[in-house]
């Protein structure tokens, strides 16, 4: 099968290419073409998996372009890494597909929305199976257009339109980082292709500063796409998309390619200390920075949203830390629990037709289905024992501790707090008491949309036991199998970390159940004491503001500088020379008289001015 994981990405390329020639004519049909298409491309991709755990790496390749005695190549390749992967994308594929079909139910664009869908999908299974930097740009920016055109799907509201290109623009900054370290590679290496890479790094080709910068570069690239400070205020805005699209974007797919590229580039990070250290800082800052900005957030989607950029600093911040395993362990867990709660989400939204969690309560009872799969998410991403996101996040913080990393270890630590506790206040907010606003005809999502939810409901339980020594740390020593550079299957560490890990997220839980559904302790505590620490994290640091008054301000400025350059200068030498050629032109066309005693007494006088000077030269004219 490994030979010819080729086809996987095409059977989405294929629904796309499908809908974008017919689906107008197919209408609300089109979702089963994207649905059997997806499905196809999970069942491949599981069996690629099941082959890949019994088999080598397998790469296949052929010249594509020759300059010289370079040659650059394109194909695919399967190694541990990607397979995962390649489940773990189709599989949310699949089930985000299936659940539109009912969330986007009556919308006259489905086909369309089916057709990005596909071509979205196309794009991350292309970059997941790329062997070399070149074809995992290409996949990588091709990953970037249908991102912008899921998250401006409603084009005709001004906050999507706005979103899109946000997100388009944000994402394109990182990806400069990212080409320019691309390039900066190949000039020291003389190849794309990541086993010559690593294998120039190892034995010393290429120098330790020159490592450290491509690295770093390369990160920048995955700063973009994974929401990191500061490049991270495009994601939380993405939310103006369909929920569906919030739920592919924001759990396994485009934000996850960031961590996948240090993880598939993780050799070369580890080549440097610096570049390590420059990834567990980013890393441990964003996840405080974002967990601490989702405390206040009103709006069910953007709460998940800041989530989701804290818990890509955990897997940042583990894979800073060297902990690889930990990183795309956590890849793995946060990708069935954070699809799950996006999924719930827009359930809920689907059943109250408003995302302003102020606006809801007691829904508990009217979705009977949504309201446990959203507490098993919860529980998840609170990192609460025998969950899958306690497994993965004890790794993590087990990885920044044997790291050395104390500083960031805390941080990692008061960041696992601050999620439990918004998480529990969004959970309680929205399922306990009784509603706060009028709704009517509230009733559960059709069983299209519950199915996928209950499918990641069990991932989100089970998929932690993989990597646990309770029963064998099977994930982590087949992922490191055969390659010493990254590190150890399991890491074993001081138990009190799991104990203070889980003290922290049941406190956090505690005192959310405290506040929100007890009501023990006034909600207004904090607002009231300190408005001023309230209001900035309702406001989300003033970052946006900050880039308004400055990056944007000085490109509005300069942009307006060559505005006026061009209009006094460029076009003022425009009009100048048009000028002169016009009159030039009159004058000639005066002269042009068309009268024959005019040309003949011209010619005369020129006659007799050539006489005369010829007398006057002596002849020597």
């Amino acid at each position: 099968m490994m030979e010819s994981a080729w086809i996987i990405p095409l059977f989405p390329l294929l629904s796309f290419l499908i809908l974008l020639l017919i689906g107008k004519r197919l209408k609300e049909a089109s979702a089963y073409v994207g649905i059997l298409l997806t499905l196809a491309t999970f069942i491949y991709s599981l069996l690629v998996l099941f082959e890949r755990f019994s088999a080598p790496t397998y790469k296949n390749e052929a010249i594509w372009l020759t300059f010289g005695d370079t040659q650059i190549t394109a194909g695919f390749e399967v190694n541990q890494l990607n397979a995962l992967m390649l489940v773990i994308v189709s599989l949310v594929s699949l089930l985000v597909h299936t659940y539109s079909k009912g969330y986007m139910h009556g919308d006259e664009r489905i086909p369309v929305f089916y057709a990005y869908l596909g071509l979205f999908t196309f794009a991350m299974l292309g970059l997941v199976l790329s062997p070399n930097l070149l074809q995992t740009y290409i996949f990588w920016e091709l990953v970037g257009l249908g991102s912008f055109l899921l998250i401006g799907f409603y084009f005709y509201k001004e906050e999507a339109k706005a979103a899109a290109k946000k997100a388009f623009i944000m994402t394109r900054i990182g990806d400069v980082g990212l080409l320019i370290g691309m390039i900066l590679l190949f000039w020291q290496v003389g190849s794309f292709e990541y086993d010559e890479i690593f294998k120039a790094v190892e034995e010393g080709a290429v120098s330790a500063g020159m490592i450290t910068l491509t690295a770093i570069l390369i990160f920048v690239g995955a700063v973009g796409k994974s929401g990191q400070f500061p490049l991270h205020t495009w994601l939380p805005d993405a939310m103006e998309g369909p929920t569906p699209v919030s739920a592919l974007i924001h759990a396994a797919t485009m934000v996850a390619a960031g961590v996948y590229l240090v993880a598939s580039l993780f050799p070369l990070f580890t080549a440097s200390e610096t570049a390590l250290l420059t990834v567990a800082v980013v890393g441990a800052v964003t996840a405080i920075f974002a967990a601490s900005i989702g405390l206040v957030q009103t709006d069910i989607k953007r709460v998940l949203a800041y989530s989701t950029v804290s818990q890509l600093g955990y897997m940042m911040l583990a894979l800073g830390s060297a902990g690889y395993v930990a990183g795309v362990f956590h890849l793995m867990t946060h990708a069935f629990f954070k699809a799950l709660l996006f999924l719930a989400a827009g359930s809920v939204i689907h059943a109250v037709h408003t995302q302003n969690i102020e606006e809801m309560g007691g829904l508990w009872k009217k979705l009977r289905v949504t309201g446990p799969l959203f507490l098993i998410g919860t529980l998840a991403i609170s990192g609460v024992p025998l969950f899958s996101g306690f497994f993965s996040k004890d790794e993590i913080l087990i990885a920044a501790w044997e790291g050395g990393h104390t500083v960031l270890f805390w941080l990692a630590v008061a960041a696992a707090f601050f999620t439990a506790f918004y998480m529990f206040r969004l959970f309680f907010m929205v399922f306990s008491g009784e509603a706060r606003s009028e709704m009517k005809n509230v009733h559960e999502s059709p069983s299209v949309m519950t199915l996928p939810m209950i499918v990641l409901g069990v991932l989100a339980v089970v998929s932690g036991y993989v990597n646990t020594p309770w029963f064998g740390t099977f994930l982590g020593d087949w992922l490191t199998e055969g390659n010493e550079a990254l590190g150890h299957g399991h890491i074993e560490g001081p138990a009190w970390i799991m104990i203070v890990a889980t003290v922290v997220s049941l406190a956090g839980i505690g005192l959310a159940w405290a506040i929100y559904s007890k009501r023990s302790i006034s909600r207004g505590w904090i607002t009231e004491r300190v408005p001023l620490v309230y209001n900035i994290l309702y406001n989300k640091y003033y970052i946006d503001e900050f880039y308004g008054l400055t990056i944007v301000y000085v490109t509005k400025w300069i942009s307006q500088l060559f505005r006026i350059i061009e209009v006094f200068l460029v076009e003022g030498i425009i009009k100048l020379v048009i000028g002169t050629v016009q009159t030039l032109g009159k004058t000639g066309s005066k002269a042009q008289s068309g009268q024959v005693q005019t040309y003949g007494t011209v010619a005369f006088v020129g006659l007799a001015l050539l006489v005369v000077i010829f007398a006057l030269t002596g002849g020597y004219l």
